[in-house]
């Protein structure tokens, strides 16, 4: 059985936008069994430019019904149904997301009636629904809005019916892609993969793990890796692939913190070595004989975790001469000018003469100190506290003294007026230049709840 939904929204996106219309046609693979179509009132306002296109105004969905008064209807209409639309992933993510905010997780087989005309019927000039039906002589009553979409998404779907037929292909009778798994994977094990942050592992028939991936959506992602054809590797590791098991994460960090430990534990058959990120080149720090703290910028290694790292030798260096000229610190302590007598700075007076002995190691490393505290995991002790895995729990990944030492989640309820649950909580994890790129990275690129200093 096929439901062919369309729906019409307030806008693209569908974790900021509703739902303003929704139509459904069950079709048994030869005729429609059952309809419905109803408005929806949106419960916020309808743009006037997505009025312009679908005719729906405020007026008119002012007394449809909200969403939660159609849900069962909806739930009980498409069960054990293939869910088919026509560019399927947008409806679908809408649906589910209106599914989400009333606490129901809605899960349905897809298929895209747009991925399938191109596979079926290829060379046509564009594959939107207006221009393909116009192509194919499919007449759109009520274009732009839900019930004359979904229509004409049946009569292009009884088409790709019949060029399937035709073409013996299989595509719509029978699971292509099962065909190509191996066969004790459980197909119904997918439906079970949740729609959450975490990491993923494959196993072959005897257990092993041959591969360990992350995502911020695992069911999407393991459902890309077994439809895969780019490379004869991915379709080889694909075809081992006995069974499929995951841990949820909530926090993308802790998925990213997580799949680099297993990589490096477990050495997976078809995980490379773990990618190196483009982050080549460091700035570093240690005291001379003489006791100046001192700078220097090179490219790194797996023996030393730098202070901060940069994709390029310039931008290390452009970053290390706004240290200087910040702090007034020497140019030669900090490894930019080679000279045995004093720096260029100095010549100039902007350097108090570190570099020839002119201004003692207590001063100067005053200064230095108060740079370091431009580089957030300096000797510094702090908790990076993110999402959890349910509304009542946190994740939190553990600081000391600048180096990484493990992560884990804790229940808001234990935390009181202190920070013990959350110390507990961790644990125990090595440090190494791949995950402070991973935490640095994460930090500068993404929000997190917050950062607690202990």
């Amino acid at each position: 059985m096929y439901a062919v939904i369309d729906i019409e929204t307030t806008g693209g996106s569908a974790r900021h936008e509703r739902i303003t219309e929704v139509a459904v046609y069950i079709h048994d693979g030869a005729r429609i069994v059952e309809e419905y179509s109803t408005l929806i009132n949106p419960e916020r306002n309808i743009p006037y430019f997505i009025t312009s296109l679908t005719g729906i105004s405020n007026e008119m969905v002012e007394d449809a019904p909200k969403f939660f008064e159609v849900a069962k209807k909806i739930v009980e209409l498409t069960e054990g149904s293939v869910f088919v639309a026509h560019n399927a992933r947008f409806d679908y993510s809408f649906i589910r997301q209106e599914f989400g905010m009333l606490g129901y997780n809605f899960k349905r087989p897809l298929l895209d009636t747009v991925s399938l005309s191109r596979k079926l019927m290829p060379g046509h000039k564009s594959y939107s629904l207006g221009n393909l039906c116009k192509d194919l002589g499919i007449e759109i009553n009520g274009r732009h809005r839900a019930s004359g979409d979904a229509m004409a998404t049946v009569r292009l779907l009884e088409m790709l019916l019949e060029k399937d037929k035709a073409l013996k292909t299989g595509s719509l009778v029978k699971n292509r892609k099962a065909a190509k798994l191996h066969p004790a994977l459980e197909m119904s094990r997918l439906a079970d993969i949740p729609e959450e942050p975490g990491i993923y592992y494959f196993h072959d028939e005897s257990g092993e793990i041959i591969y360990v991936g992350k995502s911020r959506n695992l069911s999407q992602r393991v459902n890309t890796h077994l439809s895969n054809n780019t490379s004869g590797r991915a379709m080889e590791m694909r075809s081992l692939i006995a069974d499929i098991t995951w841990e949820c994460t909530g926090s993308e960090l802790i998925a990213l913190l997580l799949e680099s430990a297993e990589i490096k534990s477990k050495k997976p058959l078809y995980n490379r070595a773990q990618r190196r990120t483009g982050f080549r080149w460091g700035i570093y720090n240690y005291t001379d004989e003489n006791g100046y703290l001192r700078f220097e910028y090179r490219s790194v290694n797996d023996d030393e975790i730098p202070l901060s790292l940069f994709t390029s030798r310039d931008k290390a260096r452009v970053k290390l001469e706004q240290i200087i000229n910040n702090y007034g610190l020497c140019q030669k302590l900090c490894g930019m000018y080679e000279t045995d007598g004093p720096c260029f700075h100095r010549q100039v007076s902007l350097c108090r003469g570190a570099c020839c002995g002119e201004e003692e190691s207590r001063s100067y490393n005053e200064r230095v100190l108060m740079a370091l505290d431009e580089f957030i995991f300096r000797e510094r002790n702090f908790f990076i506290i993110d999402r959890g895995r349910d509304s009542e729990e946190r994740s939190a990944v553990k600081i000391v003294n600048g180096k990484y030492a493990g992560f884990g989640f804790f229940n808001i309820n234990d935390v009181g007026f202190g920070l013990t649950a959350v110390h507990d909580c961790i644990k125990t994890a090595a440090d190494n230049r791949d995950i402070q790129v991973i935490i640095k990275s994460y930090l500068k690129n993404h929000r997190i709840e917050r950062i607690i200093d202990f």
